[in-house]
């Protein structure tokens, strides 16, 4: 018989997700001075500071 979750794991669980929730991944295109080609930095930002991050040089 398989066992039960306990209630705890359940609240905690709940608690991870919505603080995942805040978070955004961020990707920009960087565009190397030397060749000229593209790159791609990716960043996990807090969804209230993407805008931010993404004017920043």
């Amino acid at each position: 018989m398989a066992k039960a979750a306990s209630k705890n794991s359940k609240v905690k669980d709940a608690k991870a997700a919505a603080e995942s929730k805040v978070w955004t991944k961020v990707i920009r295109a960087v565009r190397s001075p030397k060749t000229g080609a593209y790159s791609f930095k990716e960043s996990i930002v807090h969804k209230d500071k993407v805008v931010e991050h993404i004017n920043q040089k």
